[in-house]
């Protein structure tokens, strides 16, 4: 190998006869000073320190040290030779074409004139210098580089020419590189050894310490470790890293694009490394990573890892290239990064190293997110919730969407493939979601319990587990009962309770749930979502109560034994206290004749209920059974010890005696052409029409609740209840309806009706007897009734009633089809079959027949009756007489008076006064109205004709007395105004 002298002369022979090559040589130098190395020194003097120890076989040591200007790099291992010289002192040219080494071109000692203008490298075999200012001595003496010399402004490449040096190693160290740093480069350099971080040393495993001492302060890196753990110290802080190198060689036709010098070096070898914690857990690397390439690029990484691989780069020494190699070592990196994860401890700080492709910093950083992740969703690494389940691969496992950890540990082994809780959190999401890890909500959890057999102690763990998620979610969680069946649902479910043995209620074959799954919280869960405590009151209302008492009977019929069926449900109702349950009223009880028969077709024995009704038309309870049960809780059930009651939305639902035909006269009260009514809650009294004893029965029935005796508001209009109806329209009161019969208070109606018999006050007002003409006209067969009474000439009429009562019974019965009576009422004491409505007073006298007041509606009253009016018989009669005077109505003695009766300050008109008054047919009568007026003069005719005439007829006796009495106007005027 020449001298470091020959070397000179060479290049600069070579120069000299191509001064180009001087300028190429000046340019490249630049360009790996200003671009690939230009922030690369500590690395690059790193790199070969590791080379040296790697040659030589030896643990590595780079002592840093910054002194006075001077950055000193000493270095164990291999001393530089003549190889290393001549590296030193050619472009791109490395000494080592075997593959050995960390470095690849030999180009990296450039780094160092980004610090220094004269270098040297110091060893136990061979030192050399180079120096800015000595080539430029020896370039300015040749002649032909002094154009080109001058036209770069003096700068040289620094590295072409070697110089012998002297100096000595420090001690324990082979090599020292002595770098004399240029004006303002300390400050660069004092930063970068602080700076200097001791993972540096992962991707140099030749390299076991780096010491650095800046101004007199020492700082050592160190590590130790093999295989797939090392230990890093930095100031003696230790870190614990997972490794994982790959090494191998890649096929040949990956390099055919790429130099000459690296197709024969297709070896490779990978690392990937991350720091683990305290526990053994990996921590990932903070902010943005960068491809070692061996030593750093300028690729950016989210890969929280440290990642090196000797991926080829670009000529600008910062980043990757593409093509096939590139992709080769992405798949083995890929692999490696794989093998990291799958090998460290299973905790669930690894789904931090798992990429996600959309967040990737570079092309090659998303080739290689992609890879690892398309590796990591194929292997089966992920941990099963079950212990006893294998690892899992991503796309065959499942995280629950709101997992915690007792909702996982109640469905391992239930729900194939789920996740640990700590590894579904919802930070996580986006990691799974890459991986492929499906979500489970709620709504497959519930599927996935179902028709699942556990004890109860699970099911009360899974529901605690479940305790505030969401309530519809949740609506079809399965309940195991307590009798081995499951229930679909937690709505209507029954807990159990410690004052209701499940034993005791298994004749009622009700859904209890299994007491093991309502143990602590479970119970409350259970509740939350439709569960109810099994109290007495909520079995009692859960249906399959009324649903066994409704078949109860027929179990019976079959010869099945229905007593311990019966003893619970009284048991309950007992148990629940007061209230009635007609849902029951069809449980089966034994009756008196030894059979069964539901409970509200029987009699308590002795009960009031017994004495009154017909014999055998209900049966008896059997007084043994009855002895052993509660009394009131055999009521509740529905046996009889009163009067019953049922209930209905509408009278087509009332199974009662005549409850048709009572819907049907409550319609005929209402308007005929009123749209059907919204019939409200009805309630009726049952087993009327069995009563043999009205005098005691009726007592039972006033005592009854006010609901059962009330009326009923329909529509606006007040009608007679179900019971009061029956009641009034049946022969109760020895023989006789009420209806047909009055109130004691019913002046109005003496003559017509006979009194009720003496009543208690209760048993009066339910029974309301007419106590007036409109009372009995409410109801239409009431009001036909009074009809026909009229005409009965054993009655008698007050005459005060008389007056009215036909114009009220045609009011009342417009529209109906009345069949005329024989004989009609014409005075308080007489009827007649021959009569005439008088419609008009005149008309009386000529009248022969017998009257019916009309009541202000003779023709309405006409019609009713079939009977003729008194105008039609007179046909038109008119006055015949002539006047002996016509004087005006002011005239006539006591007009005054007259006038201030009527409310008038004076008469007018005139009236005619006839010695006689005559009209058709030779009758004479006292008074004819006209115009004017025909009056025999007599103060009765001057009286009617006036009030008749002022539409004052009730009027006519006070204007009698005027005109009778014309000089006494002034006294009786007097007593007017008392």
């Amino acid at each position: 190998m020449p001298e470091p002298a020959e070397l000179q002369r060479r290049v600069l022979a070579a120069w000299t006869d191509s001064p180009a090559r001087f300028r190429e040589d000046a340019n490249a130098e630049e360009d790996l000073v200003r671009g690939g190395y230009r922030d690369r020194l500590l690395v690059e003097l790193a790199q070969n320190a590791a080379d040296a120890a790697a040659r030589a076989g030896v643990p590595g040591r780079l002592q840093l040290s910054l002194e006075s200007g001077t950055l000193t790099a000493a270095n164990t291992g291999a001393p530089l030779d003549d190889d290393g010289v001549q590296a030193l002192a050619s472009l791109r040219a490395s000494a080592k074409r075997d593959g050995t080494g960390v470095g690849r071109f030999g180009v990296g000692f450039a780094a160092v004139l980004a610090v220094t203008d004269e270098p040297a490298v110091l060893s136990t075999g061979r030192s050399v210098r180079f120096s800015a200012a000595a080539t430029r001595d020896a370039v300015a003496a040749v002649p032909a580089l002094a154009d080109e010399l001058g036209r770069r402004d003096g700068a040289v490449p620094v590295l072409r020419l070697p110089f012998d040096a002297a100096g000595e190693v420090p001690d324990g160290f082979a090599t020292a590189v002595v770098l004399p740093l240029r004006p303002g480069a300390g400050d660069v350099v004092r930063a970068a050894l602080r700076g200097l971080d001791a993972t540096l040393l992962l991707g140099l495993p030749a390299l076991t310490e780096i010491e650095v001492v800046v101004d007199g302060a020492v700082r050592v890196h160190t590590r130790s470790g093999d295989g797939d753990r090392v230990e890093l110290t930095a100031d003696g802080v230790r870190t614990t890293w997972a490794v994982v190198t790959r090494t191998g060689e890649l096929p040949a036709e990956l390099f055919a694009d790429r130099p000459v010098e690296e197709r024969d070096r297709r070896g490779y070898t990978v690392t990937c490394a991350v720091p683990l914690d305290d526990d053994g857990a990996p921590t990932r690397l903070p902010g943005r990573q960068v491809l070692h390439a061996p030593t750093p690029s300028d690729e950016l990484l989210s890969l929280p890892v440290r990642l090196i691989a000797p991926f080829p780069l670009a000529p600008d020494r910062r980043h990757v290239a593409p093509g096939p190699l590139t992709d080769a070592l992405v798949a083995v990196l890929a692999q490696a990064y794989t093998d990291l994860l799958t090998e460290l401890p299973t905790e669930p700080a690894l789904l931090y190293l798992v990429p996600t492709a959309n967040l990737a910093a570079t092309e090659l950083d998303a080739a290689l997110c992609r890879a690892v992740l398309d590796r990591l969703s194929r292997a089966a690494w992920l941990p099963a919730a079950d212990p006893e389940e294998p690892p899992l691969r991503p796309d065959r496992a499942v995280a629950l969407h709101d997992p915690t950890p007792e909702r996982v540990a109640a469905l391992a082994g239930v729900l194939p493939g789920l996740l640990p809780a700590d590894w579904s959190r919802r930070t996580d999401g986006p990691v799974l979601t890459a991986l492929g890890v499906r979500r489970a909500g709620l709504a497959e959890v519930v599927e996935a319990v179902r028709g699942v057999q556990r004890p109860g102690e699970w099911w009360a763990a899974l529901y605690t587990a479940l305790a505030d998620a969401d309530r519809e979610e949740l609506a079809a969680l399965p309940v195991p009962l307590a009798d081995g069946r499951t229930a679909q649902s937690p709505a209507g479910v029954l807990l159990p309770s410690p004052d209701l043995p499940t034993q005791r209620l298994a004749p009622l074959g009700l859904r209890i749930a299994d007491p093991a799954a309502t143990t602590g919280r479970a119970g409350q869960v259970l509740e939350r979502l439709g569960a109810r405590p099994a109290t007495a009151a909520a079995v009692i209302a859960d249906p399959a109560v009324a649903a066994a008492a409704r078949t109860s009977l027929d179990r019976a019929d079959d010869g099945e034994d229905v007593a311990p069926l019966a003893d619970a449900v009284l048991a309950l109702v007992a148990a629940a206290g007061p209230g009635e349950h007609p849902e029951l009223a069809e449980l089966a009880l034994p009756d008196d004749d030894g059979g069964w028969a539901p409970a509200g077709e029987l009699v308590l024995p002795g009960s009031p209920l017994a004495a009154v009704l017909e014999r055998g038309s209900l049966g008896t309870l059997d007084r043994a059974f009855a002895r052993r049960h509660d009394r009131a809780a055999l009521v509740a059930v529905g046996v009889l010890d009163g009067f019953a009651t049922v209930r209905a939305e509408h009278p087509d639902d009332l199974d009662v005696d005549r409850a048709e035909e009572w819907a049907d006269a409550v319609l005929d009260r209402l308007p005929a052409d009123a749209p059907p009514p919204d019939w409200p809650g009805l309630t009726a009294v049952r087993d009327l029409e069995l009563v043999r004893d009205w005098p005691r029965a009726l007592p039972l029935l006033a005592a009854l609740p006010a609901e059962a005796r009330a009326d009923v508001q329909l529509d606006g209009v007040t009608v007679p209840g179900y019971l009061r109806w029956w009641l009034r329209t049946s022969p109760v009161l020895g023989g006789q309806r009420p209806d047909r019969l009055r109130h004691p208070d019913g002046t109005e109606l003496q003559g017509l009706y006979e009194p009720v018999p003496e009543l208690v006050p209760g048993v009066l007002e339910l029974l309301a007897p007419p106590r007036t003409v409109a009372d009995v006209l409410a109801d239409v067969d009431d009001a036909l009734d009074l009809l026909d009474r009229l005409g009965d000439p054993r009655r008698t009429v007050v005459p005060a009633v008389l007056r009215t009562v036909y114009a009220q019974l045609a009011a009342a019965l417009e529209g109906v089809d009345v069949d005329p009576p024989e004989r009609v009422r014409v005075g308080p004491r007489q009827v007649s079959d021959d009569a005439v409505v008088l419609d008009a007073p005149w008309l009386q006298p000529l009248v022969d027949r017998a009257l019916v007041p009309a009541g202000g509606a003779p023709g309405a009253v006409a019609d009713l009756l079939d009977l003729p009016l008194a105008s039609e018989l007179a046909g038109r009669a008119r006055v015949t007489s002539r006047p002996v005077r016509t004087l005006p109505w002011s005239e006539v003695p006591g007009a005054e008076l007259a006038a201030a009766r009527l409310g008038l300050a004076e008469l007018d008109g005139l009236v005619a006064v006839h010695a006689e008054v005559a009209v058709t047919g030779g009758r004479t009568v006292s008074w004819w109205p006209g115009d004017p007026d025909a009056v025999d003069g007599t103060p009765a005719a001057f009286g009617r004709a006036l009030a008749w005439r002022a539409g004052a007829w009730p009027l006519r006796a006070a204007l009698t007395e005027a005109f009778a009495h014309p000089q006494r106007s002034a006294d009786l005027a007097v007593e007017d105004a008392l």
